[in-house]
C-alpha cells in the first residue's frame, strides 16, 4: 500500500511527550506522526538549537516517521496586525519543522467574515496571499505549507480551491479534513476530491464507525498515486494501545492496509 497509517496528537496523544508517542506508536503499527503544537510534547519554537536536534534523532533513530508540525496559525483576521503575526509565527514554525527533520507544517482557515461586512472573496484572496507569503519562506527551508480543509464555511473543498488557486505558491498545498461538508447531496465526496486532488498532500481521517464514505476516499487516494499518511485525529482514551490496534484493524478492513 502506498500511503501510511500515522496519528494526529491534537486529542488522543495530547498528553504524551515524545518518547512516549514513539513508543506508542510503534507498539500498535503506526508509523508517522503529526505533532501538534502547544500540547505536553513541547516541540516548540522555544527548543534551543541541541534540543531540536534531539527530537530530530529521536525520530530519525525509530520506526516512526514525523511527518508534519500541525499548528493552528490561520490567516483570516481583519486586523492586521493580528494577521501578520501569524504570518510571521508561521515562518517560526517552518524554521523549527527544517530543524526537527518533519517536511511539513499543517496551517488552517478557521472563518469568514459576514457577520463584519467583509466579502468572502476578500477574505479568501487574503488567505491565499498569506499562504503563498509563507509557501515561499518555508520553500526556502524544505517545508512544506499544508492548508487543512477546515473552519466554518471556509471548510468546504471549493472555498479550499478558491484559497489554494489565490495562493498560487508550488510549496502551498491540501490538508484533506475527511469532515461530512466533502460529501455532496447523493453521499459521494469524488466531486470535492477532485477539486482538491493534485494538491493533497496530508490525509486527517477521524473515526471510521461513522457514515463517512471511507472506503471510496481510500480507492481515490490509492487511484490519485497518493504516498503519503492518513493520521487518525481521534478522542483519547482509557485504554489507547488497545483503541489504537482497534483503529488500525478498521482502516485496514476499509481497504486501507
Amino acid at each position: 500500500m502506498p500511503y501510511r497509517l500515522g496519528l494526529v496528537t491534537y486529542q488522543l496523544a495530547k498528553d504524551w511527550d515524545v518518547e512516549e508517542i514513539i513508543a506508542n506508536c510503534a507498539e500498535t503499527g503506526f508509523e508517522g506522526v503529526e505533532l501538534r503544537t502547544t500540547h505536553a510534547h513541547g516541540v516548540e519554537v522555544e527548543l534551543d538549537t541541541g534540543q531540536r536536534q534531539e527530537v530530530r534523532s529521536r525520530f530519525a533513530d525509530s520506526e516512526v516517521a514525523l511527518v508534519g508540525l500541525g499548528s493552528a496559525f490561520e490567516y483570516d483576521s481583519v486586523d492586521s496586525a493580528e494577521l501578520r503575526s501569524n504570518i510571521e509565527d508561521t515562518k517560526e514554525y517552518a524554521r523549527l519543522a527544517a530543524d526537527v527533520g518533519a517536511p511539513g507544517i499543517k496551517v488552517r482557515p478557521n472563518k469568514v467574515h459576514d457577520d463584519e461586512g467583509v466579502p468572502r472573496e476578500r477574505t479568501f484572496e487574503q488567505i491565499g496571499r498569506a499562504l503563498r507569503e509563507c509557501g515561499e519562506f518555508a520553500a526556502q527551508l524544505g517545508v512544506e505549507i499544508r492548508l487543512e480543509v477546515h473552519g466554518r464555511v471556509t471548510c468546504e473543498p471549493a472555498h479550499i480551491r478558491t484559497i489554494l488557486d489565490h495562493a498560487d505558491h508550488r510549496n502551498v498545498f491540501a490538508c484533506w479534513n475527511s469532515n461530512p461538508q466533502d460529501c455532496d447531496e447523493s453521499g459521494s465526496i469524488d466531486a470535492n476530491y477532485a477539486l482538491l486532488e493534485k494538491d493533497i498532500r496530508l490525509v486527517h481521517i477521524n473515526e471510521l464507525w461513522s457514515g463517512y464514505p471511507w472506503s471510496r476516499l481510500f480507492r481515490l487516494l490509492l487511484g490519485s498515486g497518493y504516498e503519503g499518511f492518513t493520521l487518525a485525529e481521534i478522542p483519547p482514551s482509557r485504554d489507547p494501545l488497545r483503541l489504537m490496534r482497534y483503529y488500525r484493524a478498521l482502516w485496514q478492513a476499509h481497504g486501507a492496509g
